[in-house]
């Protein structure tokens, strides 16, 4: 019995002190931008790290410059935000990072700037 009531408050004990009361913003990457994003510097990274390997130059749809991706942008944000499951989502198997998502967004919004 007292080795139970032992294992009871060590489990307790345990249990508390893995509770953690950080909120959802504290930990997440999802946090909004507030510097402006350009293509160069924000959204170039993500598409050579990301997409280039399917959309490289000489694919169905290339999307490795400027203007390819500015004239791409609402269906790369539809895409990118798809749930996953969804056979047209973006990257094919795999995902791009909420915050990484933003980067695409806040760029449509700040007017498409290159650099």
């Amino acid at each position: 019995m007292r080795k139970l009531t032992y294992l009871l408050i060590l489990s307790s004990a345990a249990l508390l002190h893995s509770c953690d009361s950080r909120t959802y913003e504290d930990i997440s990457d999802n946090k909004p931008i507030t510097l402006p994003v350009k293509y160069t510097a924000d959204v170039k990274p993500i598409m050579d790290n990301n997409c280039i390997g399917c959309h490289s130059a000489g694919s169905f749809k290339p999307l490795t410059t400027y203007d390819q991706v500015k004239a791409n942008i609402d269906g790369i944000i539809d895409r990118i935000q798809r749930p996953n499951g969804d056979p047209e989502k973006m990257p094919k198997g795999g995902s791009i990072s909420a915050a990484q998502i933003n980067i695409f967004i806040k760029w449509k919004a700040n007017g498409l700037t290159e650099n």
